[in-house]
């Protein structure tokens, strides 16, 4: 009980303590308020005196005026430096939005014009690719595409109609084009697969020149000729090619199977190759081989190289085309790339 009471005295003893440092820290506070309270209320006297023989003038003002005048002259001056600033910036900005306004437009302008290039080549395109179309047998693919180019729904939707500026007429054209490129993806795709099935009908008929790089010259056509050893009219089965020299490569003019490969006295070292659609090919006078026999070649491989053996007043291939049993003249074959082409 003695040590309860205590600890009871010493609580109520820091308690009044507290209460005490904080009635005089409040007695404080309130002290200084009231000071400055009293101060600000005082009163001050302003002369004005002017040089000339006027009256002075006098103004009365409490210490909290002249405190809040001072304060809403510097509050009026930072204001103003403040809105200076800000409208040096805003300058500054609208500045920098009118050059970059105008290398906007000098590029719209750049863009417009190559717009018009484009569409202009694209009408170029048009026009050639629809005479393409004709050409193969793909007309109505060309001409949907070019109703879609000139009457489509674009054209109806967008009304086309020239603005100051013309864009509204220059993205109907792009439009447009974008339509036509689409609708001409699959008549593409259609020469492609029908230029692939030519590929691959050349690589089967003996169409190629027979000498590498398309070199040398008809030095006896095929038919009727008189021989040159005789001078008798005879019928001459193939055509003689010449370089004016030997060693110049020999070359398959079709893919196809070697299924001779011999020497003969009047046509010397000769090959004959079969192919496909009843084909046969002959190559004569050659100098040396470079394939063997049964080996399959393909159209453009060398064979051997042009020679002077057998019955031949000079260097030169003999080449014949046989359709099954039946001699035809090879140059109407060796021309129809170039027939092709055309």
């Amino acid at each position: 009980m003695p040590r309860t009471r205590g600890y009871k005295r010493a609580e109520n003893n820091a308690i009044r303590s507290i209460g005490r440092f904080l009635k005089k820290c409040c007695l404080a506070v309130g002290h200084v308020f009231s000071a400055i309270f009293r101060g600000g209320r005082r009163k001050l006297t302003i002369m004005v005196v002017p040089h000339s023989q006027k009256q002075v003038l006098n103004f009365q003002a409490t210490i909290f005026s002249v405190i809040f005048s001072v304060v809403l002259v510097f509050g009026i001056i930072a204001s103003f430096f403040w809105f200076t600033r800000n409208s040096v910036v805003t300058g500054q900005n609208i500045a920098r939005l009118e050059k970059e306004s105008r290398e906007a437009r000098a590029s719209l302008d750049r863009l417009k014009d190559e717009t018009g290039n484009l569409i202009k080549a694209a009408q170029n395109f048009q026009n050639a690719f629809s005479g393409t179309l004709s050409l193969i047998g793909l007309d109505s693919s060309a001409a949907t595409a070019k109703s879609n180019i000139r009457n489509g729904d674009l054209s109806s939707l967008f009304n086309i109609r020239e603005t100051a500026q013309g864009s509204v007429k220059e993205i109907a054209e792009l439009q447009k084009l974008t339509g036509f490129l689409e609708d001409s993806v699959q008549p593409i795709e259609e020469i492609g697969k029908l230029l692939d099935s030519q590929s691959t009908l050349f690589s089967d008929i003996p169409s190629l020149w027979p000498i590498r790089g398309g070199i040398g010259h008809v030095s006896m056509v095929f038919g009727q000729n008189k021989h040159p050893l005789n001078g008798q009219w005879y019928i001459h089965k193939g055509v003689d090619l010449s370089t004016y020299r030997s060693g110049d490569p020999i070359v398959a003019t079709a893919d196809g199977q070697v299924v001779t490969m011999d020497f003969d006295p009047g046509f010397g070292n000769y090959i004959i190759i079969k192919h496909k659609h009843g084909f046969y090919t002959r190559y004569a006078h050659m100098q040396s081989f470079r394939i063997t026999k049964g080996q399959y070649v393909q159209q453009g491989q060398i064979l051997g190289y042009i020679g002077n053996t057998g019955v031949s007043t000079g260097p030169h291939l003999h080449y014949e085309v046989h359709i099954g049993s039946d001699v035809v003249d090879p140059m109407k074959y060796l021309n129809i790339r170039a027939s092709s082409g055309r």
